[in-house]
């Protein structure tokens, strides 16, 4: 990978985000990682782990339309970069290659 480092939580709310493509916000992507990974993680930590995607450049977002179940207020979509998309692809053939040199665990008991 290229340097800019990619923790566990931000992988997977990059992978969310992904994963959900035009339908991305903040409450969609807890969902999705708890639905998934079966996981409860605090609405601020997405929250934080968005913003600091798009800070380096793996997310870019936009305010979607106001709606009435939202009181009118509108929400912050975001979707996946070009290098976002990239870096998930590296980080997926680095975690198959690790996968790749163990020694069959089903032999294991």
């Amino acid at each position: 990978m290229r340097g800019t480092y990619l923790g566990e939580l931000e992988e997977l709310v990059l992978l969310a985000v992904a994963a959900l493509d035009q339908d991305a916000y903040a409450v969609s992507v807890r969902g999705e990682i708890e639905s998934r990974a079966n996981r409860k993680v605090n609405i601020s930590a997405i929250h934080a782990s968005l913003y600091r995607l798009e800070d380096k450049g793996f997310l870019e977002s936009y305010m979607g339309e106001a709606t009435k179940k939202r009181g009118g207020k509108s929400k912050r979509i975001f979707r996946v970069t070009t290098y976002g998309y990239k870096t998930l692809k590296e980080v997926q053939s680095i975690r198959q290659s690790f996968w790749g040199s163990i020694p069959q665990l089903s032999t294991q008991k």
